[in-house]
């Protein structure tokens, strides 16, 4: 049951100068009914909260001598989907060649569907080798397209990552901690 508490002033409705009542005490009430047609396309969304084995570690060995920018992990499944961290160990840009960059992506060859997007949670982490102080940032983004990838041009820069985060063998451990992935199903009605 549906309907209005409040339509009209009854001292507006019982004024018979307004139109609302005819032959001495009449009045109609109607009601028109629209029915919308079903739909033919749905998605249902949903938040894989626990995820088993949520963390990936990389280990990134002689930092100081990579030449690729970016360096990119091996690829790695979490919440259905395939990914891999970009480093930028120069930096994202020219203008950016004191930092480092990380970005979270979907791997290569990873297909999204027609409008699909998946939201992604995560502690993106920089190690201390000493175990003490590491630098953790959490990402939350919508990822819908291939090949794109959310993260940061300015991370750490290359002299804090130098003096707090690079052990004596010059090896860099990155992490990333899944909290939530999204699931989208489609269906559709024909």
């Amino acid at each position: 049951m549906w309907g209005l508490s409040q339509v009209l002033a009854l001292d507006t409705f019982n004024d018979r100068n307004n139109g609302y009542l005819f032959d001495e005490d009449h009045c109609e009430f109607g009601v028109d009914i629209i029915v919308v047609p079903p739909p033919t396309k749905w998605e249902i969304l949903s938040f894989d909260e626990k995820l088993s084995f949520p963390k990936f570690s990389w280990t990134v060995k002689n930092f100081s001598e990579i030449k690729e920018n970016p360096y990119t992990s091996d690829s790695f499944s979490k919440g259905g989907k395939k990914w891999v961290l970009k480093l930028y160990p120069k930096g994202y840009s020219i203008e950016d060649s004191k930092w480092l960059s990380i970005f979270l992506h979907l791997a290569d060859g990873e297909i999204l569907k027609e409008n699909e997007k998946i939201y992604v949670q995560a502690d993106v982490k920089v190690e201390d080798p000493f175990g003490s102080n590491h630098l953790t940032i959490q990402l939350n983004r919508w990822f819908d397209r291939p090949g794109q990838g959310y993260g940061w041009d300015h991370f750490v820069s290359i002299a804090e990552l130098r003096k707090s985060y690079l052990d004596k063998e010059d090896t860099l451990k990155v992490e990333i901690e899944f909290k939530v992935v999204s699931a989208t199903k489609y269906s559709s009605v024909t």
